[in-house]
């Protein structure tokens, strides 16, 4: 968040020309007290080039704000700690604070530098379609601002390219959607083969069981053929030998009749 911060201000580059401090030098002797203080404060970390000294910043904001309590709509001293908060990067405040400066003066050149910096604050917190309107409504109070033209094509540029962004990423994953539907589509092409042949597999297997089970019914079929075979052989030797033997006692029993 921080290095995209950096480079947009690095881009931008008159988001620092219009965000100065107002000095007064007409008011009570604690409240140019403060002002003075708060003043020391901001200068001091606008000559640290390296990187924002919010610690000084901060202490520029405690000041004003220190001043603003015994003047509230003082707009010079609002613009200071508007001033303050965005170079602590307090983006969000500093914009609504712009916005208060802006909607209360009547003066059309301070109402646009107001929305200026307003616009700033919102395109450094990534509101561009906020921050578009605020540098419109700037130009509409003051045409001429090549500063906030300067700004409004920037982030009318910045947003450009968002949009085209977000369409390649839409395109990107309407791709992958499809290359994901293509593979799921796939997969069930294989299994939908690994299933016939599985099936395939096991109606031989069955198949296989039942030439077995045919073979085994054939095999024990034709084993108590046999047995049923022999049975009756036995039972016909048996038979036979019964007849052998009533035959032979009508041959004793007609001897006997002859005797007598």
């Amino acid at each position: 968040m921080e290095k995209e911060n950096k480079k947009v201000m690095r881009q931008v580059k008159i988001l620092i020309i219009l965000l100065f401090v107002w000095v007064t030098t007409s008011q009570a002797q604690n409240e140019r007290k403060f002002i003075r203080q708060g003043n020391k404060y901001y200068e001091s970390a606008m000559k640290e080039t390296s990187k924002p000294d919010t610690v000084q910043f901060n202490k520029a904001e405690i000041e004003y704000r220190k001043a603003i309590e015994k003047k509230p709509n003082e707009a010079k001293w609002n613009f200071n700690l508007a001033d303050a908060l965005y170079k602590q990067n307090k983006f969000e405040e500093s914009a609504e604070k712009f916005r208060d400066i802006a909607e209360k003066t009547t003066d059309k050149v301070e109402k646009s530098r107001a929305l200026h910096n307003m616009g700033n604050s919102l395109l450094m917190n990534k509101k561009l379609d906020e921050s578009i309107a605020a540098y419109k409504e700037a130009l509409r109070n003051n045409p001429k601002d090549l500063d906030t033209k300067y700004n409004l094509l920037y982030a009318m540029n910045l947003k450009k390219k968002q949009q085209d962004q977000k369409k390649k990423d839409d395109q990107k994953k309407d791709k992958d959607k499809d290359k994901k539907n293509d593979q799921k589509k796939d997969q069930k092409k294989d299994q939908d083969k690994k299933n016939k042949d599985q099936q395939k597999q096991n109606q031989n297997q069955d198949k296989q069981k039942q030439q077995q089970q045919q073979q085994q019914q054939s095999k024990i079929s034709k084993q108590d053929a046999e047995q049923m075979l022999q049975a009756l052989e036995n039972s016909e030797k048996k038979t036979q030998e019964k007849v052998k033997k009533v035959q032979a006692l009508k041959a004793q029993s007609k001897n006997v009749d002859k005797d007598w």
